[in-house]
């Protein structure tokens, strides 16, 4: 264990050639190799499953080995992070030493010669941070780290486009240009992005996190206990209540979730045009919500897929898949299984959880930062994570967020570019600068000199410049 000191900090450890970033999330890791000197090269990021799985063959995947995979029928899954925290690292060490340290990986390198930036939740216990502390600098030996909020991370993306500002002209008489910048967006930001919430919402959970020049405004950040992983589990029950039982075929309910669920912009209209009456009075459902799902075989069929009434959806089929015989075929129907799970949501208590929807956390998490940031807060709300992938989420949460906010503020809300990796590439951005990079990283020969505690504190106190060339700060 590294021993505690107050001596003052030296300057950080030397700033190595490359970058490794790393965003371990509940389902997939994110992770690529960026060049520390080259800020204009565009790395690649991988998508890793954060995993170990067991086959009903026996056979054992970890990590990006999961591809080779031809049969998740009955497939077990072991996972490291569990409600949004590392609490299992000696399997998440096994998983890092197959997909970074193993000579025949891709994203192959040596600790010792290499940085390290690995995201975390805003609201990881303090324990939990300093496990990964430990684990980064004694287990693996990077030469210097930087464990970084990925809320913060996000920060260093540019806006989407359609949180662009608009080109009308300024009023005649603008306020201040502090207030300005916390008021309305920037013509072209400078990054970190000036101030913007953003919502997470990702595998075990989602988080809400006010953003100002790149710092988390930590009393205002909330969390809300569903992710994809409780929406997953809801279609289980209903598709297992009403037809195939997939209580025990997790990789299928999601393939389904993610071929088949949307959000539903008017709920009660939607479960009104799927309803089929009743025994007295039969409807038909409304066509452009009711599918079918064809499930896979693991012979013929490697992967389902959802077809829409009158032949196969181009959007959701895999090319390289060719459908089953009729004969052979195992297919069910879908309708309000499509739009009712994602519904938790905006309804927690749906499944008896005592919490608020998104949109009213939202407002939760506003209560706690002065009203004169609201407007550029509720201006530009960025949503990421693979739950934002759904059709209609950003639709409904700016249409239900509007009603909530007060009506002389504007509220805009958009999906990140690419919002799986959104974190890993505000993590590029920070590799590729060296200047910044170099403020941020603490050393390992810092960790075994200052101690766990001290390197807790820099990390949770550095700041990146919030303009070219501006210094960054240490609280």
């Amino acid at each position: 264990m590294a021993r505690e000191t107050p001596t003052a900090p030296p300057p950080s450890g030397e700033i190595q050639s490359q970058t490794l970033v790393v965003d371990p999330g509940a389902y997939t890791i994110k992770a690529g190799l960026v060049p520390t000197h080259d800020a204009e090269t565009e790395p690649e990021c991988h998508v890793i499953p954060n995993c170990m799985a067991r086959s009903r063959t026996k056979h054992t995947y970890i990590g990006s080995s999961l591809s080779q995979c031809n049969d998740f029928g009955e497939m077990q899954f072991k996972r490291p992070v569990e409600r949004g925290y590392i609490v299992n690292w000696d399997l998440e060490r096994a998983i890092f030493e197959h997909e970074f340290f193993d000579p025949k990986a891709k994203l192959y390198c040596d600790p010792a010669s290499t940085n390290l930036i690995l995201a975390e939740t805003p609201t990881a216990p303090s324990a939990l941070s300093s496990n990964a502390d430990q684990i980064i600098f004694e287990e693996f030996s990077f030469a210097t780290a930087y464990r970084a909020t990925g809320p913060s991370l996000n920060s260093l993306n540019p806006l989407p486009p359609s949180l662009a500002p608009s080109t009308q002209p300024s009023p005649p008489s603008p306020p201040s240009p502090t207030a300005m910048s916390l008021d309305h967006p920037s013509p072209q930001p400078s990054l970190p992005i000036e101030i913007m919430l953003l919502i997470d919402t990702s595998h075990s959970h989602t988080t809400i996190t006010p953003l100002l020049r790149g710092s988390p405004i930590s009393r205002a950040v909330r969390r809300l206990d569903i992710g994809g992983k409780h929406i997953s589990n809801h279609l289980a029950s209903l598709i297992s209540l009403r037809h195939f039982s997939l209580i025990d075929e997790p990789h299928i309910v999601s393939q389904i979730k993610e071929d088949a669920c949307f959000v539903s912009t008017d709920f009660a209209n939607d479960l009104d045009r799927t309803w089929r009456g009743t025994r007295s009075d039969r409807r038909v459902p409304t066509p452009d919500i009711v599918a079918e799902y064809v499930l896979p075989d693991y012979e013929v069929l490697k992967r389902g897929y959802m077809r829409r009434p009158g032949g196969v959806d181009p959007s959701t089929v895999i090319a390289a898949a060719a459908p089953p015989p009729p004969e052979r075929e195992e297919a069910f129907p879908l309708s309000n299984e499509r739009f009712t799970p994602p519904e938790l949501l905006f309804s927690p208590l749906d499944v008896g959880l005592q919490q608020s929807g998104l949109p009213d956390t939202i407002m939760q998490s506003l209560a706690q930062v002065p009203e004169a940031l609201w407007q550029g807060l509720l201006g530009n709300i960025v949503v990421v994570g693979g739950n934002a992938l759904m059709p209609g989420f950003v639709e409904r949460l700016e249409k239900e967020v509007r009603m909530l906010a007060p009506a002389e503020l504007e509220v805009r809300v958009a999906r990140a570019t690419d919002p799986v990796g959104a974190t890993w590439r505000g993590g590029r951005v920070l590799a590729g600068r060296e200047e910044w990079l170099g403020r941020m990283v603490v050393g390992r020969e810092e960790y075994f000199e200052y101690g766990e505690g001290w390197v807790r504190r820099q990390f949770a106190g550095r700041r990146w410049p919030s303009k070219a060339g501006e210094e960054g700060t240490e609280t």
